[in-house]
């Protein structure tokens, strides 16, 4: 499958999916719908994407004016693929791609550095990843005040409850995905 840069100055860009079944490309209706609402977040943003897949929501974002992107993968394939985007895109200067497992090891935010914008997460549904990981990015200090996280995920999960330091500023729903949009309040 390829996918193409849908926005910005690399607009019809195409890039490589990953093959089979381990990650699942953010539509191209969907991620439209969610430039669309993030877009006066994005130009110069400091961009954190997690469970980052093919790199897509990462790349669209600087093509649309981000100043950076940090890339978060834990299998093998996708990084390769995250990595042939990047080049394809001449965006290597502007990115960084680490191999972590989400679930189990935040050790890499310390060397990552913090004052992250805008974050894309888009972990497997229904596994217990969207809270868990939005308090490890709160524990790490990734976050810049005021910071946006997009989370896709399922309509089943639950996020971000009361005593988070997250607030729930928007919500769409397309299919049986649920795109949350969340301001960090630290």
């Amino acid at each position: 499958m390829r996918l193409r840069i849908i926005g910005g100055r690399l607009k019809g860009k195409k890039l490589q999916s990953v093959p089979g079944v381990l990650t699942r490309p953010t539509a191209s209706r969907v991620r439209e719908s969610v430039f669309n609402i993030l877009a006066f977040d994005v130009k110069g943003a400091r961009v954190l994407d997690l469970f980052a897949g093919s790199g897509m929501l990462g790349l669209e974002a600087i093509s649309r004016g981000a100043a950076s992107a940090l890339f978060v993968e834990h299998h093998r394939q996708p990084l390769t693929i995250i990595q042939k985007n990047i080049s394809s895109c001449g965006l290597d200067a502007a990115t960084r791609v680490l191999r972590c497992d989400l679930r189990h090891d935040f050790n890499w935010a310390s060397a990552s550095g913090s004052g992250f914008q805008l974050v894309f997460m888009d972990p497997p549904y229904n596994k217990d990843f969207v809270n868990s990981t939005l308090a490890k990015l709160h524990t790490a200090g990734l976050l810049e005040e005021d910071a946006i996280v997009a989370v896709e995920h399922s309509p089943l999960e639950p996020i971000a409850g009361e005593d988070s330091p997250f607030v729930l500023k928007d919500q769409r729903k397309y299919g049986k995905t649920l795109v949350s949009f969340l301001l960090y309040t630290v």
